[in-house]
């Protein structure tokens, strides 16, 4: 099968591009570093000639919810429309558990995703997954100042990009399913336990400061609700076995 994948280079679309590889199929990376603008585009159907289905694993780094709705829903747009015009069956996307009435800051553009895939012309999966084991390392960058580290509080179930890569190629490679059964890991963690250990396991001796962020946002992280529900798939690796795995 020939499948495209809309970034392709990120945390969750390399393991795609790597598992897709070693399952045989052949695979059309779209990432701003190959050339292609996914947001402002537009993509040209030629780069998807073939392809039958495009797995959608975009991101963009911002807490705004302006700035995260406009890339998510552009990136949607020019996906369909390219996808459309070259045949493409089926588009399989990535989006957060637990974010149904979150409408702020990055949520707020994950769920106009969804709304976008949903009133797109492609049939389409959707497959919510709970945070990844590397959101540690992304909190740990983004919360330093100066010789702290702030981090919100949180309760999360999180699953291994890896995991969430697997079952996405597994929904490409079906029909399409609408909503796909939710995603999460084995195990919950608070996100301060999780960026501490990552700390210990590098021998870095750094003060961390748990903080409740303000808003909805805040509230649906620190709440955990962001968890998801009882009745999902469930990962298998815990962040302690992820973490020991990286040394």
């Amino acid at each position: 099968m020939r499948i495209a994948i809309a970034g392709a280079t990120g945390t969750v679309g390399r393991h795609v591009h790597l598992l897709a590889t070693d399952r045989g199929h052949e695979v059309v990376a779209l990432a701003r570093r190959n050339g292609h603008d996914l947001e402002h585009g537009p993509v040209p159907a030629s780069v998807l000639d073939g392809v039958e289905t495009i797995v959608d694993v975009s991101g963009i780094q911002t807490l705004s919810r302006h700035r995260s709705r406009r890339f998510f829903e552009s990136v949607s747009a020019n996906l369909q429309q390219a996808g459309s015009a070259a045949g493409v069956k089926h588009l399989v996307a990535l989006s957060i558990v637990g974010i149904d009435g979150v409408d702020a800051a990055y949520y707020g553009g994950k769920l106009a995703h969804e709304r976008a895939v949903e009133r797109g012309s492609l049939p389409h999966t959707i497959l919510r997954a709970a945070q990844f084991h590397e959101f540690a390392e992304q909190t740990l960058v983004r919360g330093k100042m100066g010789p702290i580290t702030v981090v919100p509080a949180a309760r999360l179930r999180p699953v291994a990009a890896r995991e969430v890569a697997e079952h996405l190629l597994t929904l490409a490679e079906g029909r399409p399913r609408g909503r796909a059964r939710d995603l999460t890991g084995p195990r919950d963690e608070l996100l301060i336990d999780m960026v501490r250990a990552l700390l210990d396991a590098r021998g870095e001796r750094r003060t961390t400061i748990e903080m409740r962020l303000p808003g909805s946002f805040g509230r649906a992280m620190a709440s955990g609700r962001l968890r998801g529900h009882a009745n999902t798939e469930r990962g298998t690796a815990t962040f302690a076995e992820w973490l020991s795995s990286q040394n």
